[in-house]
């Protein structure tokens, strides 16, 4: 039974007070019971949270409607799922210079940003043979689905995108550029950088590739494969659906079914992707903790350190 509730969230809005803000969204977690993680900077808020449903509700009213935010969280939108059991362990709201890492100051969509386009219009923009478009996720993401026809960067992280936009792109050439991300805040802000950059028409997916996967009919869909997400599902298919992949504890990488039958996987310690990096204090390392893991699940409990997705 799916008895906690998590929600995605993120809005980029002015915030010169944020710092004001981090102690009473912190009590306000802590009394309704939520646990996650929250980021405040000045361009706004970003986070996952869980928590039981109504205690959910709770909180997102507070952020939506509490006089201390002066209206800018009336519109805030999130993504919800269910989990069996407590996705996090603690709760954290902490302080940065943005609510998703760039690197380049003075670039943030609450100052200039790309046009938005609705899920149910992106098919029609991407099929133009003049857009250029571009995942704006780490490679590993892509390496399990994309759409249609998309340029992979092959970043490991999102700071090496104004790397690739300087390498590869040029403003007088590409003058039709469509940016997608998982839920739609890193290509809102890499859209903010390409036309502080000079690019003219910019586009970028509302919502991202989740909002796309829930809203548009599978027969009509674009996208290809599965959706990689930061939480114990791994991957998502049309509809939401928890998807086929789990995850490797040592590098992070999804795993196909078929990677798991390899012999270079064991689970919490190596897989395909890794196998070859690791140090032998590393292996050590792993193995000890996942020694701790099966003990962990012997007795019914859950290890602190396990974020994979349960068999």
């Amino acid at each position: 039974m799916s008895k906690y509730l998590t929600a995605a969230l993120y809005k980029f809005v002015s915030l010169p007070n944020y710092k004001l803000l981090q102690t009473p969204i912190l009590e306000a977690c802590i009394t309704n019971n939520i646990k996650g993680t929250l980021l405040l900077a000045e361009e706004g808020i970003n986070g996952t949270i869980a928590g039981l449903p109504q205690d959910m509700h709770n909180l997102l009213n507070f952020l939506r409607t509490d006089a201390i935010f002066e209206s800018r969280f009336a519109d805030l939108e999130h993504k919800e799922s269910f989990a069996s059991e407590h996705p996090f362990y603690r709760m954290k709201v902490k302080l940065k210079k943005e609510i998703v890492t760039l690197g380049v100051p003075g670039v943030s969509p609450t100052k200039k940003v790309g046009t938005y386009v609705k899920p149910e219009d992106w098919n029609a923009l991407i099929s133009d043979p003049d857009v250029i478009l571009i995942d704006t996720r780490n490679d590993y993401e892509v390496d399990i689905g994309t759409f249609k026809g998309a340029i992979d960067p092959k970043t490991t992280t999102f700071r090496e995108f104004p790397e690739y936009v300087a390498e590869h792109f040029d403003k007088t050439k590409h003058k039709k550029v469509a940016m997608f991300c998982t839920g739609g805040i890193r290509c809102e802000k890499a859209s903010s950088y390409m036309m502080d950059q000079g690019f003219e028409e910019v586009y970028h997916l509302q919502g991202g590739i989740l909002k796309y996967l829930e809203t548009v009919p599978e027969a009509e869909s674009m996208w290809e494969g599965e959706c990689f997400v930061f939480d114990q599902r791994v991957a998502v298919k049309h509809n939401l659906e928890v998807g086929e992949f789990d995850q490797c504890y040592a590098c992070r990488h999804p795993l196909s079914p078929a990677e798991m039958q390899s012999t270079q996987y064991t689970a919490g310690i190596s897989c395909p992707y890794c196998y070859d990096k690791l140090t032998e204090e590393k292996k050590a390392s792993l193995t000890e903790r996942q020694k701790q893991v099966i003990l962990a699940k012997q007795r019914g409990q859950a290890h602190i350190g396990e974020k994979q997705k349960n068999n």
